[in-house]
């Protein structure tokens, strides 16, 4: 089903760059009242400043373009939703949205209006004498506030994603905090020197006169605009929603019908694949890859239309022969329901605290070091149990540190070897962490094996794999018994390097995957292809016969491509 153009991404593009100028100008906007806190003089002289730019024609014309564009994409994005049903944030962020105009358009027809009708001289204190005292205080106040966090939830769903915002977010929640309440002072602190100057008969004839005091007349005339202005959002939101309402009953005119075994029993609008459907009706549905057919989770046993559907495309074929499913079995996420259905969900989401979220996995593109002792077998034969078990715990004392101060985890630890993953918010990081983590073990097996020199025993030799690549992190086994781990062809290609390390008498084998990670453009010189057990493509990687010396060869590399 195509997407509607007003969905596409110039729509989200005229959001965010409308959002962005709304937010740019309501920072300023409240900042300019904080300055009240201050002095009456800096408050006047960065408001005479902004509209140098806010009152120019260029700048009205930005500024009331996207104004109207942001309110009208707001509508439009209701009128077109399937449900009203989302999540807590997004729900939030509409609300507040909506509730905008009810102040927004009295404040624009009070002052801008006022200005450029009546020649009001609309500065800080003839709004402020408008308002002050009454309950109008309060509600302009509280607009303040509802257009803040409605540009913040904005500007964090925008950039939540970027790799800086995580590390920036603690500062700019405090200036989120900051702001309005910098603003609330500054207008409470104008507000009472101006009222009480407002007090006195002789300073009142003064003000009026110096802000051309619009007659009362005039105040009518405004009071009917303002009402005139919200009849017509009212209508608008009135039309977006009817839209919203008469296309869902279009919709289910022209809808299907689906029961879920043992769930309830739907009906959605033809075009929607079935794990649409049941997310667009609060339907648990299993989808780790997130709706993209390489993970199967979301399969499907066809109890009753199977014979109705079209045959799978080639991405749903492939996953399903991997699992080696039945014919009856499809993917959710792959196909779309046109005639009645009965499903079965193979994977149901479970809501006992035994087998909460976490059994259900989660997929994730993370490395995986894969690590083993050289030569373990021949060194410990005739030793006793105590003294194999004493060697290993000591061994794992002297490395593991480097992993877990690296930011990974030792999944499981395998006789002589361990399988540490790398668990970071992004890709990039989390090949990082492996990389630094593998060159620390090195080190650290370095100066345990001059203590183990002193104690005149033999060093120890390691092999490591490092790749990254796609996992499912999640809990295996019985309900109440599972262990936390990971499974993934990452993991195979990870074992299968530090195979290959004893053969070419290397510490470690990291593979090209990973090195692109962290940015390295071109493949050092040493980089391999190798064929590896179980893998259907080669795999390049790079043999570092000492991991400690991977950071200087990664560095010379650099400083061969740059040059």
């Amino acid at each position: 089903m195509s997407t509607p153009l007003w969905q596409g991404s110039w729509a989200t593009r005229l959001r965010i760059i409308s959002g962005l100028v709304l937010f740019t100008f309501a920072f300023f906007h409240f900042t300019n009242i904080g300055l009240g806190l201050f002095h009456t003089d800096f408050l006047h002289g960065m408001q005479e400043t902004r509209e140098v730019v806010t009152r120019h024609i260029l700048g009205s014309l930005v500024l009331y373009t996207a104004l109207i564009v942001h309110a009208g994409l707001a509508l439009i994005s209701i009128a077109r939703r399937r449900t009203l049903r989302m999540p807590f944030h997004t729900g939030l962020q509409v609300v507040l949205g909506l509730l905008i105009p009810l102040q927004l358009i009295s404040h624009i027809v009070q002052t801008r209006y006022a200005h450029e009708i009546f020649s009001v001289n609309d500065e800080m204190g003839y709004i402020i004498i408008l308002m002050w005292p009454n309950s109008a205080i309060w509600m302009q106040s509280l607009l303040m506030l509802v257009v803040w966090v409605h540009g913040c939830i904005g500007l964090h769903m925008w950039l939540r994603l970027t790799r800086w915002w995580n590390t920036a977010v603690p500062y700019l929640i405090g200036l989120a905090v900051f702001i309005p309440s910098f603003a609330l002072a500054g207008l409470l602190t104008e507000g009472r020197r101006i009222w009480t100057d407002f007090a006195d008969p002789n300073l009142r004839e003064q003000y009026l006169d110096h802000y051309n005091w619009p007659s009362s007349d005039e105040f009518q005339v405004m009071f009917s605009v303002k009402d005139n202005a919200l009849m017509a959002f009212w209508i608008a939101l009135g039309a977006a929603l009817a839209f919203h309402f008469g296309h869902k009953m279009w919709r289910r005119r022209h809808s299907v019908r689906v029961r879920y075994v043992d769930g309830p029993e739907v009906v959605s609008e033809k075009g929607m694949t079935l794990l649409e459907m049941s997310q667009a009706n609060g339907i648990p549905h299993t989808a780790l890859c997130g709706g993209k057919g390489r993970c199967t989770t979301c399969r499907v046993i066809v109890e009753d239309g199977a014979d109705r559907l079209p045959p799978p495309s080639e991405i749903e074929a492939r996953s399903l022969k991997a699992v080696d499913a039945s014919e009856r079995t499809r993917l959710a996420c792959q196909f779309r329901p046109a005639d009645p259905l009965t499903v079965f969900r193979v994977f149901r989401p479970d809501g006992s605290r035994k087998r909460a979220h976490a059994s259900q996995g989660q997929e994730r593109k993370l490395a995986v070091l894969f690590l083993d002792m050289r030569g373990f077998t021949a060194r410990t034969a005739g030793q006793l149990p105590y003294d194999i078990v004493f060697l290993l715990n000591r061994f794992f004392d002297a490395i593991v540190p480097s992993i877990t101060a690296d930011g990974g985890t030792v999944d499981k630890y395998m006789g002589d070897g361990l399988l540490a993953v790398f668990e970071k918010n992004d890709t990039t990081a989390s090949a990082r962490s492996g990389l630094k983590s593998a060159i620390d073990i090195s080190r650290a097996l370095q100066r345990f094996n001059l203590q183990l020199a002193n104690e005149n025993s033999p060093e120890i030799r390691i092999g490591m794999g490092l790749h990254i690549g796609d996992l499912v992190l999640g809990e295996i086994g019985a309900a109440g018994h599972a262990s936390h781990t990971i499974i993934g062809d990452a993991v195979n290609v990870a074992s299968r390097l530090e195979g290959e390390t004893k053969a070419l008498g290397v510490e470690l084998l990291v593979s090209e995957d990973v090195l692109q990670a962290v940015g390295l453009e071109t493949a050092p010189s040493g980089m391999r292809q190798f064929q590896l057990r179980g893998v259907s493509e080669p795999i390049s990687a790079l043999p570092v016969s000492k991991a400690a010396e991977l950071q200087k060869l990664l560095a010379q590399e650099e400083q061969i491509a740059a040059g």
